[in-house]
């Protein structure tokens, strides 16, 4: 009788073991797929959310400003934006098609730095020019091709 009842314990505590293992293993195996889950809802948010990698600023001069006056201030701006350019803080520059003013592209990862460096110009503390400030970055498009099938 005691053999018996010595055997019924230990298979009891086999028994606990193996719901203890099991439950411990379900939790781990559930944790997991939570932490899995939530990587790929940040890498798809990664994936959808732009990354700015410039700003492009379009100068326009603004209505009822004569050239005459943007060209009194012409020689301090070029000067300054040159100084820019040599610092890497302006990437490319253009002049606008209707010979109304400039397209800059900063090289700043956000529009706040942009309008900083923008508003030091020499034609924008005249207030002669309107700012256009557009963030850029990588084609969003693209990185459909890099996803996994």
């Amino acid at each position: 009788m005691i053999a018996v009842i010595e055997q019924t314990s230990r298979i009891k505590a086999v028994r606990n073991v193996a719901l203890a293992v099991t439950l411990t293993l379900i939790g781990v195996v559930s944790m997991a797929h939570q932490s899995f889950a939530q990587a790929q809802k940040q890498e798809q948010a990664q994936a959808t959310s732009p990354v700015t990698t410039g700003v492009m600023v379009i100068l326009t001069v603004k209505a009822g400003v004569t050239r005459e006056q943007v060209m009194t201030v012409m020689p301090a701006e070029i000067r300054q934006t040159v100084q820019l350019y040599l610092s890497g803080k302006i990437r490319e520059w253009y002049s606008r098609g209707d010979g109304r003013g400039v397209v800059l592209l900063l090289a700043t990862s956000d529009v706040a730095e942009a309008e900083t460096i923008m508003e030091g110009l020499p034609l924008a503390k005249q207030d002669l020019m309107d700012h256009e400030y557009i963030a850029v970055g990588p084609l969003l498009p693209l990185r459909l091709l890099m996803a996994n099938p």
